[in-house]
Order: C-alpha cells, then structure tokens, then sequence
C-alpha cells in the first residue's frame, strides 16, 4: 500500500504544481424554491411551527438575504394548502390573518424590490400529493392559476409558472405526465402570454436515455424549462454523483434538439433520520457534497442551478429570523458565501471535483484511493521539485464506516533522516453525513524551501480511503 501511495504521489508531483484549471467557471445558485406551508416534519427545521411563516416582515428580510446569496430566481412551491391560500383567494379560505399583508404579497413585493424575478405556483390545489388524474384537483388548480394571473400577472416580479407536476422521468416519461404538464400550460399561456413555465420532475436516476420515446415525450412538452432534481438528497443510489455526470450530458444533448432550457435543481438537504422518509427532517448537506453536484451540473450542461432549498438550510449567522438547523444551517451559509467569494480552500475543492481532474471520485471503487485500515499509517516521499503546498483528499462515507483520520501530521526533512514536525491538521468535521459520500481535503501551506522530503502520518479510527498528496503551485 505504502509503494501504491508513494508512486501515485510522485507522479502527481512531476505536474510542476501548476493548479489544474476547471472547463468552465462553476455555475452558482441562482434560484431557490420557497415553501409556505408546514407539511411534515420535513419542515422541522426549514418552516419550523413555532415560526409565523405568513410574517411579512420575516418574509421581506429573508428575500433580501437571499439576494445578498446571489439569488435571482425565486420558485413558490405552493400558494396554497389543505384548501387554505397564502395569497387573497375568493376560492377560498385565507392561511394568513385578514388584516394584514400576505405572505405572497410580501414575497412579491420584496423580489421586486431587490430586482428579482419570480416563478408562481399552481398548487396546491389540495396537498403535496395532488392528484392531476383526478378532475376536480386538476380543475382547481387552473381556477388558482386563474386567479393568480389576475392578481400578479402584472406584478413586477411576475417572472412565470412553476407548475408542481412531479412526474417521475424514469425510465420514459408517461403520456399522462405530458398531457397534464401541456393542459396546464395552455391555459397558463392563454393568461399570461409572455410568461415562461417550468416544470421540475425527478427520475433522472432511471431515466433510459437510449430509448427513443425518452427524447419524443420530452419534445411534446410545452415548456420553456425543465429543472432537474439531481436527486442526491434523496439518494437514489448508493454512489449517485459517479452516474450524476454522466446523466447530465446525456440530457444536454437531448435538449440541444427541444429548445427548451435545461436547468438544475441541485438538492441541497441531507436526511435528519431516515432517507426518503417524510418524518424525517431535512438538514443541510455537507457543502463538499453540495459544491461537486453544482460541478456535475455546470459540466453537463446546464444553463442555471437552482435549489431545493436555500431558506431554511442555509442561515446567515445574524439574521434577524433564524430558521434551520442550530449551528449547520449557519455552517451551511459560510462555506457557501466563502466559496461564492472565491475562497482558496473551496476553489481547490471545486477543481479536484471537475471531470478532467485525476483525482478519486465519491465512490469507495474508485481505483484512486489507497485504502488504509484501522490503525497507525506513515508514508514517506522524496520530493524532487520545489512545491510550497499540498492537499490530502480523504473520502467520507459514514454509511459504510469509510471515515477520514481525525488528524494528519505532516513532517519534512532535508535528509530524510532527521524530521521536523511542520503542520498538524484537523480534518472537517460534518454531523449530516447518515447517507452520504463526498470527499473532504486539507491543505499543508508554506513547506520549508530546504525540505527534500516529506512524512505524512494519520491514525485511522475506521477504514480510510485516502487520495496521494495534491501538491498546489511552485514556491
């Protein structure tokens, strides 16, 4: 193993140093959906009970700090539920007090306010598990679309339709799925002609991208967009990104002959509890998880990223209305806003996750990674170039207790003989890592420019898998 370590290592060191460059600058997040209504405890942490969610005030703040993020998009979920509305129906009851702003209003009248565009809901006409086979909620629904032209067709931030049709793509989408996205979107072309419509299904997992009638029915659709759910929050595979990047390029070549647009709905929630499991809640994923979706997706092809969701997962540590999770959702904030601002440490992250980098992916079977048992693990390398930097990247896998060494101890040399201890480093440590694989790195800055070797030493509480040293730049 230690032979395997050493020989992967040297090769990478003959690269000069030189920062490999990513294909293309990282697309960003640039919408978000919005959810009003407090469904399962799903919602724990992002629409928490003990919270007013039809505060206007807490509305205006939180559209404004989701345009602080870079947020241009804004999606509705529903405007309505369990036959309550968010906005001022005549259809029926309101969800809000009647004597003061709806939370629609408000969200509204904010994303106008800081330039933003959004995309207003259909739904639900019901609940989340609206039924379009059934008449009357598919009636119901074109009667709230209705209404909804009327009051924000005009609005300044009326951008489109989100229609919450969440067909499953896979293996081919059904003639059902395209009748009922087509149905609603006629009528919603009818009301407000200049409107764009999106829809965002899942199955892309299952998709049979080979099977004719999988680019036929998407051609049938009358939509202007399609955001994909990437479904690695919910975890579809085991190792979803490796077959993530590929489906991406697949589906990039399919809409290079619609003409409708291809975006991604990047998830950015992990699991609380179970996976998939509506008493479970959602939480923020480790954002090395989130940031190589958001790679995969750009080096598909996609056109924008969007999220499913910002508020609630990602907290900016002051504000005023604290929703998410305790401490993480916060975390979650800062890594990203760090990596939005061009952080060395994230912009590393983001160039070992692109496609044309050698490094192991966030599969265990990776013929990359050197795998180290539970224990004390030393390797030793000559170096031959003079390199001021390296990264360890390390594997973490909780669900099959592939779990990165708590500490790694770097020492240098001039002989190879007589070592001097030269950094000590603490690796990440993430508490939302049930039933994930991602890869976490840790950067040893400034070696000594008389150093000839180098000596890095790790105990291993579990199975670690870790990549040979990526060194970064020349001295």
């Amino acid at each position: 193993m230690r032979k395997a370590f050493c020989r992967a290592l040297l090769a990478v060191l003959m690269i000069v140093g030189a920062a490999r460059t990513v294909s293309a600058q990282c697309l960003p997040i640039t919408g978000t959906f919005i959810n009003l209504p407090y469904q399962d405890v799903r919602n724990k942490y992002t629409n928490p009970q003990f919270i007013d969610n039809t505060d206007p005030a807490m509305w205006a703040a939180k559209v404004e700090e989701m345009k602080e993020m870079g947020m241009e998009y804004l999606v509705f979920m529903s405007v309505a539920n369990e036959c309550k509305a968010y906005y001022p129906s005549k259809l029926m009851e309101w969800h809000y007090p009647q004597w003061r702003q709806s939370p629609v209003d408000a969200i509204m009248d904010a994303a106008a306010k800081h330039g933003m565009k959004v995309f207003m809901s259909t739904g639900w006409a019901k609940d989340q598990d609206d039924n379009l086979r059934d008449p009357a909620i598919k009636g119901r629904q074109i009667e709230m679309m209705e209404e909804l032209a009327g009051l924000y067709g005009d609005h300044p931030a009326f951008h489109g339709w989100y229609l919450p049709v969440e067909d499953c793509f896979g293996p081919v989408l059904t003639d059902y799925a395209v009748e009922a996205v087509n149905a609603l979107a006629a009528r919603a072309r009818e009301l407000t002609p200049e409107a764009r419509i999106m829809i965002s299904p899942y199955g892309i997992f299952n998709s049979d991208f080979d099977d004719p009638r999988y680019e036929q029915q998407i051609a049938r659709l009358k939509v202007d967009i399609i955001a994909y759910q990437d479904e690695i929050g919910c975890v579809r595979e085991r190792y979803p990104l490796t077959r993530l990047r590929e489906n991406w390029k697949k589906l990039r070549a399919i809409h290079d002959k619609t003409g409708i647009e291809m975006w991604a709905n990047c998830e950015s929630f992990a699991w609380e509890e179970g996976t998939n499991d509506r008493s479970s809640a959602l939480i923020p994923a480790p954002f090395p998880r989130l940031l190589a979706q958001m790679v995969a997706a750009t080096e598909g092809g996609a056109e924008k990223i969007i999220s499913f969701v910002i508020c609630g997962l990602f907290e900016k540590p002051d504000s005023q209305y604290q929703l998410g999770q305790p401490y993480w959702s916060a975390k979650a904030y800062e890594d990203y806003m760090a990596w939005l601002e061009g952080d060395g440490y994230w912009a590393a992250s983001q160039q070992y996750m692109s496609s044309e980098s050698s490094c192991p992916k966030e599969d265990p079977s990776d013929k990359g990674w050197v795998i180290c048992k539970p224990g004390t693990h030393e390797f030793k390398v000559k170096l031959d170039k003079d390199f001021k930097s390296f990264d360890v990247r390390m594997l973490n896998c909780h669900k099959d207790n592939i779990v990165p060494p708590a500490k790694l101890f770097l020492f240098v040399s001039k002989d190879g003989k007589k070592w001097s201890l030269h950094q000590i480093k603490d690796t990440p440590v993430w508490a939302n890592t049930n039933h994930d694989a991602f890869v976490d790195h840790v950067t040893f800055d400034n070696l000594p420019s008389d150093a000839k070797y180098l000596k890095l030493s790790f105990t291993a509480e579990k199975k670690a898998y870790v990549f040979y040293t990526q060194v970064c730049g020349i001295r």
